[in-house]
């Protein structure tokens, strides 16, 4: 069966629901925690030490612990922040950024390549993979079809493929906070408004149709993707890593349903996805990620 992943958070939540929340996480069913800030290094409210500090308790309760890197690098500053996690010398790493994949191999250390490494070729993976890549994170916008036939075409089975499974889906970075600029504050003076959308300020189209989700610097997708039904196909596709992302409420019900359900239990994703309205997974069949496809 797919292990069950828990991605980094990518919100902006104050340190003491920060701390609940993973307390939750540490009596579920997943099998893998990533830890850390992938959007903006002005959130700050868990610095690197003390995401490790937390990924040590996660550890002692069985937990595999990831440290996730930013994704968008803005500033020689930033770079500091990356290799004090490459540095920690207790965990492995997720690089987002091909400055961390650099700093990792320097040390000789594997490595998870995250989804915005941008692999779509068995040369990609080759390659990664001889840096030192023992688990990648397949793009977002890559269907079935098109992962099938990259492992299909891919000899080296000691790399493991993960698909970001449940959750936004973070589908840009910019320069400029949106955030800020939704409160008409310059980007260097926002006052971290971003803490106080616990899962990002939705944007609709002129006809009231959920679209996008500003998250500071990051633009997500309006409706939440959902390939947690896909799980049994993933399987046979090969797929080793299932990522569900955080969320407010009913992250920790999703790991569970998703568990149960690989434990024989039919039908307890299902359960949990009814009258889910917001859902999508145009991407994984081949069409556009706000479609809802059901086969």
């Amino acid at each position: 069966m797919p292990k069950i992943a828990l991605g980094p958070c990518q919100y902006f939540w104050p340190r003491e629901q920060t701390e609940t929340f993973y307390a939750r996480i540490a009596e579920t069913s997943a099998d893998i925690v990533y830890l850390g800030e992938s959007v903006c290094p002005k959130r700050r409210e868990l610095r690197p030490e003390d995401w490790i500090a937390l990924g040590r308790e996660l550890a002692a309760q069985g937990k595999e612990v990831v440290l996730s890197t930013l994704t968008l690098l803005e500033a020689r500053s930033e770079l500091g922040m990356v290799r004090r996690l490459c540095d920690n010398g207790e965990f492995r790493v997720e690089a987002n950024d091909v400055a961390a994949v650099q700093m990792l191999r320097e040390h000789q250390l594997p490595f998870v390549g995250g989804a915005f490494l941008n692999i779509y070729n068995p040369e990609s993976l080759r390659l990664y993979r001889e840096q030192g890549m023992f688990r990648w994170v397949m793009p977002l916008e890559m269907g079935r079809d098109s992962l099938g036939a990259l492992l299909a075409d891919y000899s080296a089975a000691d790399v493991e493929t993960e698909v970001f499974a449940y959750g936004r889906m973070p589908l840009a970075w910019s320069a400029r906070c949106y955030t800020a600029r939704y409160h008409d504050l310059p980007k260097d003076q926002c006052g971290l408004r971003c803490i106080e959308d616990p899962e990002g300020i939705p944007v609709h189209t002129r006809d009231g149709e959920l679209f996008l989700n500003i998250n500071g610097i990051q633009t997500q997708s309006g409706r939440v993707t959902n390939l947690l039904p896909e799980w049994q196909n993933m399987a046979d596709m090969g797929v080793d890593v299932l990522r569900i992302s955080p969320r407010p409420e009913g992250t920790a019900e999703r790991i569970e349903a998703l568990a149960a359900e690989m434990r024989g239990e039919q039908g307890a994703v299902a359960a949990m996805s009814e009258g889910e309205v917001e859902d999508c997974n145009g991407y994984w069949f081949g069409q556009a990620g706000m479609q809802v496809v059901r086969e």
